[in-house]
């Protein structure tokens, strides 16, 4: 089932990948708890109520076009959203072995469908890429989860683009992957059980109708159960939380003010953002881990 949120923050069940039947009316006290808490009870209890009541209003007519409705973000704000390094294998020399499991932070305030990055004007910023990826849905708290058990503590899967702002060497990627609009999410959440494998989908993006990445998940070095089941010995997870698997990074370039950025994922949905930018343009390539940016400043970069 393909979960969204759209229009005044109602909740809405995608049929037959064009109509959206509102199935809000199932949620009781939906405007009291908020948005976000709509969401995470949707998700917690999905198997024991959820599901079977969005089966059943969805059943019983097509909806509105999707193309009459406002998208918004699936999950509004997350209590945590991880990110992880490097997670693929995009070079010939790179082995599983050889990439480490590790995450960052994201921005808990996604930007859904239509909406606008932001690029603040800082200097020591070489350029600024969008990375498409794959994220999970945490369905349940995950606490010591082994990797046999992983999937039963994920609820679905969305597209989510990782905003970063290359060149500043810092103590943190507070600023380079961290800011304010760089992540974002949409269009909708897909359960679990409609994707299958979410290891053999293909992940394209756009800007301004030019092609950039085409890459499978195949190549991913650290399948999601492995990220799941690592991140979960650190950190309790709950429901809602975002787990997004990094990118394949051939295909990378930039985004500049007016630019539109587009991401679609086999079986996950299309959706696009505008960009805003208070700077001059910034289009040079860089590849992460090959790039040598000239006459760049030694020790770390400052930022006042």
């Amino acid at each position: 089932m393909k979960i969204l949120r759209f229009n005044d923050e109602r909740v809405g069940v995608l049929v037959d990948g064009k109509g959206v039947v509102d199935v809000s009316a199932a949620i009781s006290y939906r405007e009291e708890k908020g948005p976000q808490r709509v969401m995470q009870q949707v998700i917690e209890e999905w198997d024991s109520t959820y599901r079977a009541q969005f089966e059943s209003l969805s059943a019983n007519g097509d909806g509105v076009p999707l193309e009459s409705v406002i998208l918004l973000n699936p999950i509004p704000q997350p209590r945590k959203v991880l990110a992880a390094f490097a997670n693929y294998l995009d070079t010939p020399e790179r082995k599983p072995d050889d990439i480490p499991l590790e995450f960052f932070y994201k921005s808990p305030e996604t930007v859904g469908p239509g909406g606008q990055v932001h690029l603040v004007d800082i200097a020591p910023v070489y350029v600024f890429q969008p990375e498409a990826e794959i994220a999970f849905v945490i369905g349940n708290h995950a606490k010591n989860v082994s990797i046999e058990n992983a999937y039963d503590h994920i609820f679905g899967y969305c597209p989510f683009v990782d905003i970063s702002a290359r060149g500043m060497n810092r103590r943190t990627q507070f600023l380079p992957k961290g800011q304010d609009t760089f992540a974002l999410l949409g269009p909708w959440v897909t359960t679990r059980d409609e994707v299958g494998d979410p290891h053999t989908l293909n992940v394209k993006s756009w800007v301004n109708g030019d092609a950039r990445q085409d890459y499978s998940t195949s190549a991913m070095a650290r399948k999601i159960p492995e990220q799941l089941s690592w991140a979960s010995r650190f950190l309790q997870l709950q429901a809602g939380d975002i787990i997004t698997t990094g990118t394949y990074h051939v295909g990378l370039g930039p985004i500049n003010d007016g630019d539109v950025f587009e991401i679609e994922i086999e079986k996950l949905g299309r959706a696009s953002w505008t960009v805003k930018s208070d700077g001059p343009r910034k289009d040079p390539e860089f590849r992460p881990g090959v790039t040598q940016i000239p006459n760049a400043a030694p020790g770390f970069s400052r930022v006042d």
